[in-house]
C-alpha cells in the first residue's frame, strides 16, 4: 500500500523582494503569494481526482487529503488552510516544523548579514552542517525537530494522502533526508515560493515523484 505526502512550502511573503532570514519571525503571505498558493491547491485536487478516475496499482484511501499538517508560523499556516479547505480539513500546527531560528540574522537582508558578518556568513553558505547562523539553531538541531514530527506524521498516514505545509529551510532536511544528499550540501536543493513536492512511500520504501514544482497561471 503506497502512502503519498504532498510537501509544500508556504507562499510569497510580504516584502519578499527584499531577501532576508525571516526565521521563526510571523510575516504574512503577501496577496501574490495566496494565489500562488491556490494555484497549488486547485492542481493537487486536480490530480488526486485524475489518479482516483484512473485508478491506482496500488490504490490509497479515498480521493481527498487525510490531513493536513503545518508550521505554526503564519505564513506556513494561511497556506496551510488554502490548502486544506477542499479537502474539509482544518490543518495541524506542529511547531516542530517551524523555520529554523536564525538568532541574530533574523529579519536582515543578505547584503547586512554579508556587511555586518562577512566572516561568519561566508562560513554558514560554505558548509551550513559546520556552521550556523549567529546565536541560531545548528542544522543538526533542526533535523532533530523536523524529522522526529516528519516520520511521526507519515506513519500515522499510512495508505493515505496527506500533506506537509512548511518552510524552504525545513523542506530541504525532509528532501535531503529521503534523496540521501548530505546536510552541507543543503543549499543545492531548490525550494521556491509554494513549491510542491510529491514523495510516494511504498512499503515504507520513499520515491520522489516530484522537487520543486510550481504551479503557473
Amino acid at each position: 500500500m503506497v502512502t503519498t505526502l504532498y510537501l509544500i512550502r508556504h507562499g510569497e511573503t510580504e516584502g519578499a523582494e527584499i531577501r532576508k532570514y525571516k526565521g521563526t519571525l510571523d510575516v504574512p503571505l503577501s496577496e501574490k503569494g495566496m494565489k500562488q498558493v491556490e494555484r497549488v491547491s486547485e492542481h493537487i485536487l486536480k490530480l488526486m481526482i485524475t489518479i482516483q478516475k484512473e485508478g491506482d496499482t496500488m490504490p490509497v484511501t479515498g480521493s481527498k487529503l487525510a490531513a493536513v499538517y503545518s508550521s505554526d508560523l503564519s505564513r506556513a499556516l494561511k497556506s496551510a488552510e488554502i490548502i486544506a479547505k477542499p479537502h474539509s480539513q482544518v490543518p495541524i500546527a506542529v511547531p516542530s516544523l517551524s523555520e529554523r531560528n536564525f538568532g541574530l540574522w533574523e529579519g536582515m537582508s543578505f547584503e547586512e548579514i554579508k556587511e555586518k558578518y562577512p566572516e561568519e556568513f561566508k562560513a554558514w553558505v560554505g558548509n551550513p552542517l559546520e556552521f550556523s547562523p549567529v546565536k541560531g539553531e545548528s542544522t543538526l538541531e533542526v533535523r532533530d525537530r523536523v524529522m522526529d514530527a516528519f516520520e511521526r506524521i507519515v506513519q500515522a498516514h499510512t495508505g493515505e494522502r496527506v500533506a506537509i505545509v512548511a518552510h524552504g529551510g525545513v523542506n530541504r532536511i525532509i528532501l535531503c533526508h529521503i534523496l540521501g544528499i548530505p546536510l552541507e550540501n543543503i543549499f543545492r536543493v531548490e525550494q521556491d515560493f509554494a513549491a510542491l513536492n510529491i514523495i510516494e512511500f511504498w512499503d515504507g520504501y520513499p520515491v520522489v515523484k516530484l522537487m520543486n514544482g510550481t504551479i503557473q497561471d
